[in-house]
């Protein structure tokens, strides 16, 4: 017992709290946000006997000492609620106080009694309480409440006395100079990440820098990268995502297709980063000069777009990393260094760091240091290449670190990998992540997965960005699909997720010829040549890609993913599901034939009430990717879908409006 009275602070605090959320891993991490959104908190806050309680949400920006604060309301069964706005880019901290407020607990009690007798009793009690009100408050404040006591003493009349006991105005006053010295606070200070849109709503296009080149055989440039950008900007991206730009290895470099037979022309990968031209502080020399990049980034923002890098942390043999720094790296017996491998895959132009080195410490300080470098050439996106074949820490250590000197930087997980660690890098700070949506293509997987990712735990941090394709992932249903499979994985990623990106061209152009049967590998992969593409080839998809970001951008519900819905179609090969914002004013809904072969067609069932539809009147369907409209009406409609023509729809629901004088048409 004796114990137990050591533990306690003062016996006195009252207010029990509990299952404050948002809340990742308990506290451990970070919740993420946008820039304006409405943050809402709620916890269980209750207390002994029938004492009214009073809840208070906290927050400030973690830089900050003084909290702000605002009331939190009842729900019911002992759940509270307060909200706040994430008003700027940074980290925030939040948490729950409460206290037994005797003022509320009095004034209910008043209320409810009858007997004058009683009721004069209670009024002097009241005035106690108001006193120690009047002692916290000042001014003007101070004497109203010090003139309330003071009548509540002195009344007589019973009814006089009700009604100035229970005067609304004066109790709002009271109410704002409580009694809080035995509130009890939440000990847990939950961490709020909070970034700008672009982490939450961004279309991404990959672009090889080396094949931007308009005539076969030339090394493209920055310039020629620059020359692109109208057109790019055009279709409706605002990311442009570079592969590694540095200086490319010469020993072991690969030749075409991934092979081991090189020419005097093998241009090798850019991610066998380095050699004795220079590593990840360097530029590749054919790509053009420190000017030329910082010339693209100023104007790639010009066209609304940002360019993101990739930072792939490993090195080529003749990286000078290797000679100058050879402790961060796993020597064999036989003096060689392992080169990487992802079985059956191998990287023989590739070494690993190894992150286990007794000056591990130099390592992050450098590796930090290279994403400082190029945030301070203005680049505030980056895409990490294989995170998840780092040390944790170490990513949530550098995220911090850039995050403090340029809290607008972005970073996206590539990580295809388990589940639980692509959640964990999310929690340690990556603002957006790869999902396994490239092999997601039934109708019961993309529900499945697309409500995991939208409604699930992981929806407090875990932002994802879905990518049909990659450099890396030419999947099967891409290499037998035809043209009407690329449509069809186009705008499932572009509005199932807020987030998503393609590999430019090759997307574009349909390409889908695999470098040998079963497998995932582009023949001719940009990966190892240069390309030279043909954008003005009619099976181009840039104008159909145009119109699909342009419904992105115009319609806000399919700028988040917290509202997707999925809704009965009888048939398994038609998938139908819904976005909104919040107030139900914009509401599209999707509707798309994943068989890429045959018609499909099937009956539709919406509900209609909760998406905040009439259920009596008519509501037109305006597809934004042909331009037709449909007058439907009711829960359930017919839809057919030829994939050869179309094979989906977005739908901007709009509703009928009647004038004042009584003409009808939907807005």
């Amino acid at each position: 017992m004796t114990d137990v009275l050591l533990q306690v602070s003062d016996g006195r605090m009252r207010a029990v709290i509990e299952n404050v959320t948002p809340s990742v891993d308990g506290g451990r991490f970070a919740a993420k946000r946008i820039v304006g959104d409405l943050v809402l908190v709620e916890a269980d806050c209750f207390t002994d006997g029938h004492d009214s309680l009073a809840c208070r949400l906290l927050w400030r920006l973690e830089d900050e000492t003084a909290w702000s604060e605002a009331e939190m309301v009842p729900m019911g069964n002992d759940r509270w609620r307060g909200s706040f706005t994430a008003e700027c880019v940074g980290r925030y901290r939040y948490t729950v106080t409460a206290w037994v407020d005797h003022f509320l607990s009095w004034r209910h009690d008043f209320a409810r009694r009858v007997d004058g007798d009683d009721l004069r009793s209670a009024a002097l009690v009241g005035a106690i309480l108001i006193d120690g009100a009047a002692g916290r408050a000042k001014g003007k404040e101070r004497t109203q409440l010090k003139g309330w006591a003071t009548r509540l003493r002195s009344a007589s009349d019973v009814l006089v006395l009700r009604a100035l006991g229970l005067d609304e105005e004066l109790a709002a006053v009271a109410a704002r100079f409580p009694d809080r010295s035995l509130a009890a606070t939440f000990p847990v200070e939950h961490p709020l990440v909070v970034d700008r849109l672009r982490a939450r709503f961004s279309a991404w296009y990959e672009l090889f820098p080396r094949s931007a080149a308009t005539e076969s055989g030339r090394h493209g440039t920055f310039r020629d990268c620059e020359a692109r950008l109208p057109e790019i900007a055009k279709m409706g991206f605002d990311v442009l995502y570079f592969p590694p730009i540095h200086p490319i290895g010469r020993i072991n470099r690969k030749g075409a297709n991934n092979t081991l037979v090189t020419g005097p022309d093998s241009v090798g990968s850019p991610w066998a980063i380095g050699s004795a031209e220079g590593g990840h502080m360097s530029l590749h020399s054919e790509l053009g000069t420190i000017e030329d990049f910082r010339q693209l980034v100023t104007h790639a923002q010009t066209h609304g777009m940002e360019i993101a890098m990739d930072i792939a942390f490993q090195c080529a043999p003749d990286h000078p990393y290797v000679t100058a720094h050879p402790e961060w790296f796993k020597w064999r017996p036989d003096g060689t260094v392992q080169y990487a491998e992802n079985p059956p895959k191998k990287y023989q132009d590739i070494f690993p760091f190894e992150f286990e080195s007794d000056d591990w410490r130099g390592l992050w300080q450098e590796l930090a240091n290279v994403i400082r470098y190029w945030a301070n050439e203005g680049v505030r996106i980056f895409r990490i290449d294989n995170p998840h074949t780092k040390p944790f820490p170490f990513w949530e250590w550098a995220i911090s670190e850039i995050k403090r000197d340029y809290p607008d930087t972005l970073f996206l997980a590539e990580a295809f990998t388990r589940p639980k660690v692509m959640h964990r890098l999310a929690k340690l700070g990556f603002s957006q992540s790869y999902t396994y949506f490239a092999w997601r293509n039934t109708k019961h997987e993309l529900v499945e997965y697309f409500s995991e990712l939208t409604h699930g735990e992981g929806r407090e941090y875990f932002r994802p960005n879905a990518w049909p394709n990659t450099p890396d992932i030419l999947n099967e249903y891409l290499q037998f699909g035809g043209r009407p499979a690329f449509i069809v994985r186009l705008v499932l990623a572009a509005t199932l997720a807020a987030s998503y990106g393609i590999y430019g061209p090759s997307y574009e152009l349909t390409e889908a010829t695999p470098l040998k049967p079963d497998t995932e590998d582009y023949l001719d992969s940009e990966k190892y040549q240069i390309r030279t593409w043909n954008r003005e080839a009619p099976q181009s998809l840039s104008s159909l890609i145009a119109h699909v970001n342009r419904a992105r951008r115009d319609n806000p519900a399919l700028q988040s993913d917290a509202t997707l819905r999925f809704f009965p179609v009888d048939n398994d090969n038609l998938l139908c599901y819904t976005k909104s914002d919040q107030a139900h004013e914009n509401l599209v809904v999707i509707v798309v034939n994943l068989d890429p072969h045959h018609v499909q067609s099937g009956w539709i069932d919406l509900d209609l009430e909760a998406l905040g539809i009439d259920t009596k009147t008519p509501y037109q369907m305006h597809d934004l990717l042909s331009g037709a409209r449909f007058l439907w009406s009711g829960p359930r409609n017919f839809v057919q879908l030829d994939p050869q023509r179309a094979p989906a729809h977005i739908f901007a629901v709009r509703r009928k409006v009647r004038t004042e004088h009584n003409f009808d048409y939907f807005l």
